[in-house]
């Protein structure tokens, strides 16, 4: 079952949204200020977020830009503000769709199925010992624990688990995740694979990233 997470500070359109997407199969979880947002997106694996954007403790592009930069999610806008502007503004804030109000609940629930059916293209979870990714909601676990990754981290993370046990280049991470080929300065890196050592140091990971002078980063069970 997919969770969608509901922002939205009218509690008569909460009510129908959540109403409808639970009887389309979904779990509903709801937020009505962007405070309630950044916590349940901490405390529980979303697959979909509906934004509003006009918000009581804060704007709902901003608060777009802020959840991309640390959830691997897809957000579909659902605003008031529909003139060309708005839509460009949001999708340009990293938003994936977005949907004017008044809309139709069908068309809501199809435009969420679709790009929901997009994310699942691929295959969702990947596993490596303790460690488990979910590339749609860019969560990382190890075991139970949340390690609440930045977005970065995660792509560092998933790139090293795909090619776990053997030595990834720090060119090669830094053109798959900065998108630059050059090694001119690598501290933003140097200082991502710390905080990574960091969280994933645990007695029970027996998961770690080991590195050789110049070499790149290797990720392994011990």
């Amino acid at each position: 079952m997919s969770t969608i997470l509901l922002v939205e500070d009218n509690p008569h359109i909460m009510k129908i949204n959540a109403e409808a997407l639970t009887m389309y199969g979904y779990e509903v979880l709801q937020a009505s200020t962007a405070q309630e947002c950044r916590q349940a997106m901490g405390w529980h694996p979303v697959d979909l977020v509906v934004l509003d954007i006009m918000l009581p403790d804060g704007n709902g592009v901003a608060l777009c830009r802020e959840l991309k930069t640390q959830y691997h999610v897809p957000i579909l806008f659902l605003s008031a503000l529909g003139e060309s502007r708005d839509v460009v503004e949001g999708l340009r804030a990293g938003g994936d769709d977005y949907l004017a109000k008044p809309y139709d609940l069908e068309v809501l629930a199809a435009r969420i199925e679709a790009r929901l059916r997009q994310e699942r293209s691929g295959s969702r979870y990947i596993s490596y010992g303790k460690l488990r990714l979910d590339t749609l909601s860019g969560a990382a676990f190890l075991g139970e624990e949340n390690l609440h990754l930045t977005q970065k981290e995660f792509a560092v993370l998933l790139l090293l688990v795909h090619r776990a046990g053997k030595t990834v280049s720090k060119q090669e991470v830094l053109r798959e995740v900065w998108n630059t080929g050059t090694e001119d300065d690598t501290r933003p890196l140097w200082t991502l694979i710390s905080r990574l050592r960091r969280k994933l140091n645990s007695p029970e990971s027996r998961i770690e990233i080991s590195s050789k002078r110049g070499d790149g980063y290797k990720l392994e069970l011990i």
